[in-house]
């Protein structure tokens, strides 16, 4: 017998013995092989027989769109959307098929149960779920969906008890008695009423089936399967307790029903026409149908009987099974598909229940065994695929997690529901192109998924198309005006855009929404840590932390904003808490990590609250292996046994060193702080990703008039000494021109990792008496750039803001910072836009040195196999990858001024393999000894350079024309101060200090604000000379430069604000 007749005849048979599940298996299979119109009916059939309206509406679209006219595929669906409550849906498609039917007048049938099924909606509308329970118990229908109707009212003991009726009914029947109209019998006798019937082209009347509730607000079959703390990675996914999922290419044939069931025990031969089966497929409606009214109107019956192993037994137990997993009552249901598997142990669709039930359980090795049994079991099992992709997806197996849902959407392609789950999962393994696809494809199936737009807007954001990630995320939006999770991630993405006015108005949106949402207080706090509001960022912080008491983010931001504002003792206790939380992720573990560093910093910062300013010194006072780890994020272990610890709050405040202090705004203190904030915002860059920071634009303002003030005494101490020099030389007729001789004393520095203070130590007697002879600066450079820092690092104390040669091992190994522009595929908010100025300097270098290096400093020569020509076609990281062959790097050089022809390291930029599609590209500058001593002696040849250039006959000067030079010093020793990379952070920030202190010290206060896009200290890093870069910097800061001794009148910084205590306070009053 050919194969898909055998298969009719068992179709056939399991039809009329109700066992679903396993002909729903049979249909998979024909389907896959050729799709037939009626073979997705009839799977649609047997889909409602078993609950599952999910599927039920998958195979109607299906069939409808093959056969928009086909009635059966509109009166299935019609019954699904009633029982989803779904009122409109269900009023449309009843309607339809009402007009479908009168249409077709043939079928008078048909039209009769549609107009039943209508009036019954208007029913509905007024008696809600009542008439539907109602309208079961009156037809006897099945006791199965009497139980889910009453467990989607919330009458869980009543369900429950139906269920167990229905138990009791399916196990202990007799075998002689009769099942009611709507259970499956086999007649002997096919009566010509029942046969004419059974050709009437796929006909039904309305199905017997109740709801499976999709909404996650109603239980039902359905599971919710949470995203990202719960089973697999993948949002709002269901689980049906389907046995398998299938589909095929669906070709479009004319049904014709055949009345060929008589009584299955007998011989296929002598009961099924066999031709007729193998000719066209059933409609299993029609022979559900054609059973009950042969049972109706005949007594001459030949029970099918139902035993305990039977299909009803196991379809009632499934049941319970996944209502029970729905109710969260995992440990129950597994007990439940345990009972199942006793009986048989290969059952897929048990497998697949209690494989969920384990997910659930965080069980994910013993989920993926159920899974992968199921599909041993049973290989078309699509739903099994899928369920162990979302396993692997949560246990990181991200490679074998795509691949099963890239073989789930084999059974079914063009599912959205599979295609969304992928894309979120290639989402969450930042493969943001994959996921961009999937999640469009999905989206062209079904426009209305909020969840794939949204996550569709994440991944495009990290592609950087930031327009249709805005767009993507507002459509979800639209959709559903009360989605959460949309709103979290638009507000998030206004953040990364620099956007704080659009992501505010998101937040308020949100807690319109929900006022108990405990993410969007977070948000809102750092929102304003970011604005530099820390004060109105802790009482948003306190709101989140009193609904979520044990969110992480929030106690270590909290504690931070503490710190910052010198409330150290609610920080310590912040940060104690923190460290006391047991938590589920790495992210969530550096956290934790970081605040046993902050605490530790926290404890040193109180000791020195009431000490004068200058004795704050965390590269000075702090373990360099503490700092280490500290900016290396690591765990604190080794720490704690090796590095003395910051003694505890308690005594520095019995010592009285954290006696409060208060900061009474005197009119000259409130000139002094309004003047530094108007010169602090000079320091904004207008580019994506960068936020106004209030109390950084402070910070950066008392800082520069800081450096003003102490560089004045400075030239004023050198304008006198050159004062004096000079007479001494005019006596006897000769100026001496001290410019040349510091340049080539600068030339025999020495010792590693030394400072400018070092310096002098190590010259002989003589050099420092003609030192002393003709003057030179009393503050050494590494001192200037020191009160920048020291002003950054109160600011904002989260941030490890350290110089690196007080790094001790790290620095002798070349620890340095790295500035990432892509990151595997996702483009660096901030960084991106130099990408391809930097990608253009990697490749002129190429060309220029023909050669890399590989990432054991090895050669990597390129003018061989026509390499160089590769690389001067390469438009990408991946064109330049192919080329090279291998991960690389390549250095950029800086001209010295010091020592004539001298080449200095500039910074790496390297490229490096992440995945099969990804790429890291970064600058990456490590400050070895032998770097830091060549850019040590530059920085010191730069800075006496600008003191020459300023004293002497160009001292106080105001003509803007005469200070040329000056301006050229300035941006000279910038270029090297970008080039050097001595922090281990905050090296831009600290540049842009430096510069509006030097120039406000030479009479020029800069007025306008940084061009949008521009920033500066990349325009430094790729530029191979000064003078260029001086040119490119010139352009837009000169027009802004005003002459000005205005700043001159404010109080002294350093006498004013005399202890540490004063800073803080200094910084986090605003009269707003």
């Amino acid at each position: 017998m050919a194969p898909a007749v055998a298969d009719r005849i068992e179709l056939a048979k399991l039809c009329s013995s109700k066992d679903w599940s396993k002909a729903i298996r049979i249909l998979d299979s024909l389907l896959a092989q050729s799709c037939a119109i009626q073979d997705l009916c009839n799977r649609a059939f047997c889909f409602s027989q078993l609950e599952l309206h999910k599927h039920v509406v998958k195979d109607c679209d299906k069939a409808l769109q093959l056969d928009p006219m086909l009635l059966q595929a509109y009166i299935l669906k019609g019954c699904c959307s009633c029982l989803l409550d779904l009122r409109l849906k269900m009023l449309l498609l009843f309607h339809m098929s009402y007009h479908r039917a009168l249409y077709n007048q043939k079928d008078l049938r048909c039209q009769v149960d549609t107009e039943e099924w209508t009036l019954r909606v208007f029913a509905h509308a007024f008696n809600h779920w009542m008439w539907f329970c109602e309208y079961f118990l009156e037809h006897q229908f099945k006791t199965l969906s009497i139980g889910h109707a009453f467990s989607a009212l919330g009458r869980k003991e009543e369900a429950f008890l139906v269920w167990e009726k229905g138990y009791e009914h399916a196990v202990c029947h007799d075998e002689g008695s009769s099942f009611p109209a709507s259970e499956s019998v086999v007649s002997t006798e096919s009566s010509d009423a029942s046969q004419n019937h059974g050709k009437s082209n796929g006909r039904i009347t309305a199905p017997s089936c109740s709801t499976q509730q999709v909404e996650s607000q109603i239980n039902g079959l359905s599971l919710n399967v949470k995203v990202e703390n719960s089973f697999g990675s993948l949002s709002n996914t269901k689980l049906e307790n389907r046995p398998l999922e299938s589909n095929g290419i669906h070709k479009k044939k004319k049904s014709v029903g055949k009345s060929a069931l008589n009584n299955v025990e007998e011989s296929s031969s002598e009961m099924i026409d066999s031709s007729d089966l193998c000719s066209e497929p059933l409609s299993l409606s029609e022979i559900h149908n054609e059973l009950k009214d042969e049972a109706n109107r005949s007594k001459k019956l030949c029970v099918s009987r139902v035993s305990k192993n039977k299909s009803i037994n196991v379809d009632f137990r499934l049941s319970r099974g996944i209502a029970q997993v729905n109710e969260g009552e995992y440990a129950h249901a597994i007990s439940i598909f345990d009972k199942i598997l006793q009986e048989e142990p290969d059952y897929p669709e048990a497998l697949i229940g209690r494989g969920t039930a384990y997910a659930f359980q965080r069980e994910l090795h013993a989920a993926i065994a159920d899974f992968t049994k199921a599909i041993e079991s049973n290989p078309l099992a699509g739903e099994a695929w899928k369920r162990r992709g979302q396993a692997r997806a949560a246990l990181g197996e991200s490679a074998k997690a795509i691949a099963d849902l890239t073989k789930a959407l084999d059974f079914e392609p063009n599912s959205p529901d599979i295609l969304h789950e992928r894309g979120i999962v290639n989402f969450k393994f930042k493969d943001y192109k994959a996921a961009v696809e999937d999640l469009s494809a999905c989206i062209e199936v079904d426009d209305q998924n909020k969840s794939a737009l949204t996550y569709l807007g994440l991944a495009l954001s990290s592609l950087g198309e930031y327009k249709r990630a805005e767009e993507a995320h507002t459509k979800a939006i639209q959709i559903d005006q009360n989605f959460l999770e949309a709103w979290t991630h638009l507000t998030q993405f206004y953040q990364d855009m620099e956007n704080s006015e659009k992501a505010l108005r998101c937040i308020h949106d949100i807690l319109k929404i929900d006022e108990s949402f405990a993410k969007a207080y977070h948000l809102h706090g750092v929102l304003l840590h970011g604005m530099g509001e820390h004060r109105n960022a802790i009482k948003e912080l306190s709101t989140g932390l009193s609904i979520d008491s044990s969110n992480i983010e929030c106690l270590y931001l909290r504690a931070s904003c503490y710190h910052a504002i010198g409330e150290f003792k609610e920080a310590v206790k912040d940060y104690d808490a923190a460290l006391d939380l047991e938590l589920d992720s790495m992210e969530k573990f550096v956290l934790q990590c970081l605040a046993f560093y902050q605490k530790e910093i926290a404890l040193y910062t109180a000791s020195k609250f009431n000490t004068e300013f200058s004795w704050f010194d965390l590269d000075g006072d702090i373990d360099p292996l503490f700092k280490e780890y500290w900016c290396k994020k690591l765990h604190p272990k080794n720490v704690c046994e090796k590095v003395y610890r910051q003694p505890p709050l308690r005594d520095s405040m019995r010592k009285g060193k954290l006696k409060k202090q208060e900061f009474t705004l005197t009119k000259q203190k409130a000139a002094l702080l309004q003047a530094a904030d108007s010169i602090g915002k000079k320091i904004q860059y207008h580019c994506p990703g960068f936020m106004p920071n209030k109390r950084q634009y402070r910070m950066a303002g008392l800082a520069a008039l800081e450096i003003a003030q102490k560089v004045v005494r400075v030239w004023r101490s050198l304008q006198t000494e050159w004062k004096n020099s000079n007479k001494g030389s005019l006596k006897h007729g000769k100026k001496v021109r001290r410019k040349e001789k510091h340049i080539h004393t600068s030339q025999n520095r020495g010792g590693a990792g030394c400072s400018t203070s070092s310096f002098f130590e190590s010259l002989t007697i003589n050099n420092a008496a003609e030192e002393k002879q003709f003057g030179r600066p009393s503050l050494p450079w590494h001192g200037l750039y020191s009160m920048a820092v020291k002003w950054r690092q109160i600011s904002e104390p989260c941030d490890p803001v350290v110089w690196i040669n007080k790094l001790s091992e790290e620095f002798n190994s070349g620890f340095g910072s790295q500035t990432p522009l892509v990151l595997g595929q996702a483009k660096v908010v901030r960084y991106f836009p130099k990408f391809d100025r930097a990608f253009s300097v990697a490749k002129a270098l190429m060309m220029d040195n023909k050669y890399a290096r590989d990432k054991k400093d090895n050669l990597i020569y390129l003018n061989e196999d026509g390499k160089l020509q590769e690389i001067l076609n390469a438009e990408s990281c991946s064109d330049l990858y192919k080329a090279v062959g291998q991960d690389f790097w390549l250095t950029t050089w800086c001209h010295s001024m010091a020592v004539e022809g001298k080449q200095l390291e500039g910074t790496r930029i390297s490229l490096e393999k992440t995945d099969p599609t990804g790429y890291d590209f970064a600058v990456k500058t490590p400050c070895t000894p032998s770097r830091w001593d060549d850019f040590e002696m530059e920085m010191t040849s730069a800075w006496e350079a600008l003191c020459d250039a300023y004293c002497g006959e160009n001292y106080g000067s105001t003509d803007f024309d005469v200070l040329e030079n000056v301006r050229e010093a300035i941006l000279r020793m910038t270029y090297y101060w970008y080039n050097f990379m001595a922090l281990s952070r905050g090296t831009a920030v600290i540049g842009l200090v430096v510069l509006l202190g030097l120039l406000l010290a030479a009479n020029m206060e800069f007025t306008g604000s940084i061009p949008e896009g521009i920033q500066v200290d990349w325009d430094a890093v790729l530029e191979r000379d000064p003078n260029s870069f001086i040119s490119c910097v010139k352009s837009w800061l000169y027009p802004s430069l005003k002459m000005s001794t205005s700043w001159k009148g404010y109080p002294d910084v350093a006498s004013t604000l005399e202890t540490t205590g004063l800073v803080v306070a200094a910084l986090s009053t605003y009269s707003d």
